[in-house]
């Protein structure tokens, strides 16, 4: 792992590629001539630390930035307290010995002169309504009308800014997955037959991921499936049980979402049960209808509908649930399906898939097998982005069953 200095270099290198190359192309192909986030401390916009650099973790006690294209060149324009650390990456233009913050926000505007002003809210995303009430109540009051009669708001510039992944956000993305499984490899590693229970692995991983310096952005769920069901939290995890393990971290600003399966040896088991693994590969084989259908312009809804039918062409009982990922872990772009939901979902389904983005390959299958004489799920969830048109996997070993037990 990189130390804390280092993941500041890192992360302020792609804060500069998405405020270069992702925000002015972003801002062009939506029509944003001039988009304003403003944020009181601790109470900022979700969208906050995206923009900001590593060392300026919270507002100071009110940030306002503002992007400016002109002539397709952005101008990015802090007109908030003097920040050495934020002034690295915007132009500072306030003087509070001459001016109120909401004077030279006014006079930065009015020298700007854009027809439409966009501010953060929104009726359906949460990433996209940063704006506090209490903060636009303010503008509305401190702003001439002349200026705040050209706020606009429009949900596509933020999710389409949040959901584009960098050229160095891809180059490290294998590596905080990578950094994620370790930690997964280690807590099946961790299991007792018949006397560890899924809260101990659970309480395993949470260690684990504070030695390691790192956090979750969900806490880790571990459960299990056997003859009688599925169980969780407090079950002790036996011989023939599969364990389910469903992990999310957040590394160098970026998230997994990762779900991997586990198989308890029974005495005189060196391996599992082959109906399992053949489970496993018609899963795998489902995970391969979504990625050949993931292709950029269609709609969420689109991929959901053509996958399901497809998989039950091939004589599977499939289950989507696949969702964008990268700055957050439930991220902004399409939804693929819902858990609790297998039809097309209304307005997040309708957003239309774009190249360069991520997504956790969220999804099961249901099989009847004759290890527990009942129908099991079958949980994945990989890692991927799509790039240039085609899914890649963020890390190798989605075929892989792991095995706990068969030592004494």
């Amino acid at each position: 792992m990189y130390d804390l200095i280092e993941q500041y270099r890192i992360r302020d290198e792609m804060l500069s590629e998405r405020l270069n190359h992702v925000l002015p192309a972003v801002m062009k192909e939506t029509g944003t001539e001039c988009w304003l986030i403003a944020s009181r401390e601790y109470n900022e916009d979700p969208m906050f630390p995206f923009i900001v650099p590593s060392l300026y973790p919270h507002a100071r006690r009110l940030t306002i930035l503002i992007f400016a294209l002109q002539n397709d060149q952005l101008r990015r324009i802090s007109v908030s307290f003097p920040d050495a650390n934020l002034d690295r990456f915007y132009e500072h233009d306030f003087d509070r010995t001459k001016e109120t913050q909401f004077e030279a926000l006014e006079r930065v505007l009015r020298k700007l002169n854009p027809g439409t002003i966009h501010l953060n809210m929104s009726d359906h995303y949460a990433y996209t309504d940063g704006l506090s009430y209490g903060l636009y109540r303010t503008l509305m009051k401190e702003l001439p009308e002349d200026l705040t009669c050209r706020f606009v708001s429009d949900d596509q510039p933020g999710i389409r800014f949040l959901e584009t992944r960098t050229e160095t956000e891809l180059k490290y993305y294998p590596e905080v997955m990578r950094e994620a499984l370790t930690i997964i490899e280690d807590a099946f590693a961790s299991i007792v037959p018949e006397k560890t229970t899924c809260r101990d692995v659970m309480d395993h991983m949470a260690r684990e991921v504070n030695r390691r310096g790192i956090i979750t952005w969900f806490n880790p769920d571990i459960d299990l499936q056997n003859e009688t069901g599925m169980h969780g939290e407090d079950t002790v995890i036996r011989k023939g049980d599969l364990v389910h393990c469903d992990f999310g971290i957040v590394y160098l600003g970026l998230c997994t979402d990762t779900q991997r399966l586990c198989y308890v040896l029974k005495d005189g088991e060196t391996d599992a049960p082959q109906e399992l693994k053949e489970a496993l590969k018609r899963n795998n084989r489902f995970q391969d209808i979504v990625c050949e259908q993931l292709k950029a312009g269609r709609t969420g809804n689109e991929v959901f509908l053509s996958s399901i039918a497809r998989g039950k062409q091939e004589g599977l009982r499939p289950v989507l649930y696949t969702h964008p990922l990268g700055l957050f872990g439930h991220a902004c772009g399409p939804t693929i399906g819902l858990w609790t939901d297998q039809n097309p979902i209304y307005p997040a389904g309708e957003n239309i898939i774009h190249d360069r983005t991520a997504y956790a390959l969220e999804l099961s299958i249901i099989e009847y097998l004759d290890l527990y004489r009942r129908d099991t799920y079958i949980f994945t969830e990989e890692s991927v982005v799509l790039a240039d048109n085609e899914v890649r996997f963020l890390c190798e070993g989605r075929d892989r069953l792991f095995i706990a037990g068969g030592k004494e």
